[in-house]
């Protein structure tokens, strides 16, 4: 009964996200970018810049362009995300053509900035909601796992690609101002899915590794995993490794403890996207 309740509570929260997802890419795209013919980065800034050619519909070209990438998230992810993702992206559909949204501003920098922002935050809803209204980072996952290229510079050599076409088949302003678009989405959609406080995963080795771990563990209330390992290069035995996470927030507490108690120390820092269990979803910010 209770995994039930806990499917039914997790479906609602994923439908949630993907509706409130697929209204605010809606009213980018209506209110901002649309109305001045802007165009973005990614598939969404596909479908733009064929409608700035071709005048079609913008409905049907975000369906027809992304059913390609629909298959390849069947094919990567699963049958579920390919699913839930053929809805989210039939819903922005239905929501170009049915919901009033009007024009907002003329000024380009407000639409360039805040067309992106609420594009942006509508993709990471959607992703929070498990799925994607863009099927830019499927088609990058789908590249990589075939060729020496991560999934990064798959994106940004995509988009380099629409806004070279931007600039030839529209104009070098365009392209410049979809440039700024597409980065004010891109750092929304990265807000959205990790959060303000992005964890970072923290390796230290110290001769002083016993101070640092107290602090850790008694003052930020933090928990800590200790590694027994050896030096390579000064060829030393029985080294503890300490390996922590904390927030983004917490991150330069840290930082100036460990140059009080041990300057020398070595750390490394990792940027992780999600977390679950441990003690610092837990704790309260000090």
């Amino acid at each position: 009964m209770e995994t039930i309740k806990n499917k039914n509570t997790r479906f609602i929260k994923e439908g949630a996200l993907i509706i409130c997802g697929v209204i605010s890419a809606c009213f980018g795209l209506k209110s901002f970018l649309l109305p001045s013919h802007f165009i973005d980065g990614g598939v969404t800034g596909i479908s733009l810049l064929v409608k700035a050619l071709t005048g079609w519909n913008l409905s049907y070209l975000i369906i027809i362009i992304n059913i390609p990438f629909i298959i390849m998230g069947y094919k990567q992810i699963g049958k579920g995300f390919a699913i839930k993702t053929s809805i989210a992206i039939a819903m922005l559909s239905l929501a170009l053509i049915v919901l009033p949204f009007n024009p907002i501003t003329h000024d380009k920098l407000l639409i360039a900035f805040f067309g992106g922002f609420f594009l942006g935050g509508g993709i990471g809803l959607a992703m929070r909601g498990g799925c994607v209204i863009d099927g830019t980072e499927v088609l990058a996952l789908y590249i990589s796992r075939n060729s020496m290229l991560t999934v990064g510079n798959i994106i940004l050599i995509l988009n380099i690609i629409i806004f070279a076409f931007a600039a030839y088949f529209l104009n070098i302003e365009t392209a410049l101002y979809a440039i700024l678009t597409y980065l004010s989405a891109s750092n929304t959609v990265d807000f959205i899915v990790n959060g303000l406080e992005a964890y970072t995963g923290v390796t230290i080795i110290s001769e002083k590794n016993d101070d640092i771990k107290h602090f850790i563990i008694n003052n930020m209330k933090r928990g800590v995993t200790v590694y027994k390992g050896e030096g390579g290069y000064l060829e030393k035995k029985d080294i503890d490794i300490i390996y922590t996470v904390v927030t983004k927030l917490e991150m330069s507490k840290l930082q100036s403890e460990i140059r009080q108690v041990d300057p020398d120390a070595f750390v490394v820092q990792q940027q992780i996207a999600d977390l679950k269990g441990g003690v610092v979803k837990r704790q309260v910010l000090h």
